[in-house]
Formats: C-alpha cells, structure tokens, sequence
C-alpha cells in the first residue's frame, strides 16, 4: 500500500512539473515582455531593458523557472510583477468564482444526465429513448463558446431574467448570486450532460441485463426500485470516476465562460496573465489547477472501494 501511494505521489509530482515545463516553453514562444506591457508600446528598448532588470526578467526563460520552482517547492508562488499581488492572494481571491461555477455545472450536468439516463435505460429503443439520445447529441455539439452567446441573448438579453455579464457575491444573497451564476454553468454543462448520458445509459442497459436483476423482478419488485436500489449504485462507477476527472477540468476550463459572462475567477485571471506576458501568475495558476487535478482524480480512486464492495477485495488480495 505504501508502494502504491508513492508511485502515485511520484506521479502526481511528474505530472505537475510537466504541466509547468509545457506553459513555460509555450509563453516563450510568445512575443512581447511584462515590461513592455507595463511602459506601454511606446517604450524605447533601453527603458525595457531597465525594466526586465529591474523585475528579473533579463535572465533567461528557463533561469527564471528555475529559481520560481525553487520557491514553488517552498510553498511561495511568487508575486506579479504587473500588480506586485501575491500569485497565492490572487488564487484565494477567484478561487471561490470558479470553484462555485464549475461545482454548479457538475451539479446540473449530473442530475439532468441521470433523468435522461434512466429514462433511456428503463425502456431503450423507445421513443423516450431516442429522443433524449437526440437531445444528447445536440448538447454534445454546442460547445461553450457556442452556447454562452445562445444563453445570453435568449434569456439575458431577451427575456430579461438573468443578467448579461457581472457577478454577485453570495455575501450579497444566494438568489442574486445563484442568478448570475447560473447561465455560465449551463454552458459549461451541456456537453457534460451529454457524457454523462451516454454513459450512464450504456452501464444501466448492461447492468439491468444481469441474473440478478431478473432475479429482483421475479420477486416481484417494482420496476423502479430494481432501478435505483440494484441497478443504479453498480452502473454509477463510471460516472463518478467521469465526474471527478471532469470537475478538475471545469476548474481549470472556466476561461471562455468567464470572459464571456464577465465573472472574476481564475479563469478570466489567467487569460488576462497570458495576454499581459505575465509568467509568474499563469505559472502559479497553472500549478494549483495542475495540483487540484490530480488531488481529485486521488480522492475518485480512493472512493471505489465505497462505491463498489468488489474493488474492497481486490485490494485486500494484492
């Protein structure tokens, strides 16, 4: 057991530094400089070259990776050169923006795909079920991008219910803030309803086939709680392995959804990093989403053994 975490550990650590290492030779490929950005494009080269000295931006890119992933591994993320705000204070500040859409997304991903995963389960190549597998496809073809714009003219501009763009806290109220977060998490949800779908009704069709299944409604037990009490707990493995390597996505994949509906989280942060050549921060964001991942996607495999008796055993045996 011990073994098993360390490997994983190591890999979790391999992982990160990876994940750094690819968005520090991509921004380096990029044109431009924190220092040009800060004087402006008006600047003489002798002003930014000032500048890059005065930030520690004359070094070379990976000099500067170096010396921040020795006080990464320290705990200290480093600070903007842009805003002089700590990339730690940065994070804490939008995290709860992001963290809240993207849980809200998973929360309606996750309970529309159900509806429609049972009700195509309980009676496949019925009508029921070719219409949410129509449904299905439609959502998985409308990419957020897409459905972002949809959403607000439809019900923001149009209908006037939601609001176009901005965000309330919920210090301000749950209804204000749960309004202005809701179209966002829509559009991340719609292709998570379509994954989650498709999934879950491939594991209940297989699954309501078994022995014991037909053992149940020989019993003489409903049909739906065959459904829910045997069927549904076994066929949901996938899901919820789906659904944790999904909401360290979302985390990390709120960028276009964020700066579409105006919202201040990390998403919208790291855009405005990448734009502004500012390498510490999206450098110090990129590590926490990498890390929160891999966190999450732990946190799923360990839950197997609670979701399913038969991965307890498997354990014990090796």
């Amino acid at each position: 057991m011990l073994l098993t975490v360390a490997t994983r550990l190591g890999r979790s650590i391999a992982v990160v530094l990876l994940v750094t290492i690819a968005v520090v030779a991509l921004l380096s490929l990029a044109p431009g400089s924190a220092s040009e950005v800060i004087l402006g494009e008006n600047a003489t080269p002798e002003a930014v070259a000032e500048m890059d000295a005065q930030l520690g931006l004359d070094q070379s890119v990976w000099m500067q990776y170096v010396d921040w992933l020795k006080n990464a591994v320290q705990g200290d993320l480093g600070s903007s050169p842009l805003t002089n705000q700590s990339v730690t204070d940065a994070i804490i500040e939008r995290l709860p923006v992001t963290l809240e859409l993207a849980a809200l997304g998973l929360f309606i991903a996750l309970a529309v795909a159900v509806l429609m995963g049972v009700i195509s389960a309980s009676r496949p190549g019925s009508s029921l079920d070719r219409g949410t597998n129509a449904l299905s496809a439609v959502f998985l073809s409308v990419p957020a991008f897409i459905a972002g714009p949809i959403l607000i003219y439809f019900f923001a501009i149009q209908l006037q219910i939601f609001p176009v763009i901005g965000w309330s806290d919920i210090s301000e109220g749950i209804g204000p803030n749960l309004q202005s977060a809701f179209l966002p998490a829509i559009a991340i949800a719609l292709t998570e309803i379509a994954s989650f779908h498709r999934l879950l009704r491939t594991d209940l069709i297989s699954t309501l086939g078994e022995d014991y299944i037909a053992a149940a409604r020989a019993k003489g037990m409903s049909g739906t709680y065959v459904m829910f009490r045997h069927a549904f707990r076994p066929s949901s493995f996938s899901l919820i392995t789906l659904a944790g390597m999904n909401l360290g996505r979302l985390i990390g994949g709120t960028v276009i959804v964020e700066t579409l509906f105006g919202l201040p989280g990390l998403g919208q942060l790291i855009a405005s990093s990448i734009t502004n050549r500012d390498l510490i921060m999206v450098q110090g964001i990129v590590v926490f989403i990498a890390v929160v991942y891999v966190g999450i996607n732990t946190i799923v495999d360990l839950s197997y053994g609670m979701i399913d008796p038969r991965v307890r055993k498997v354990a014990a045996t090796a």
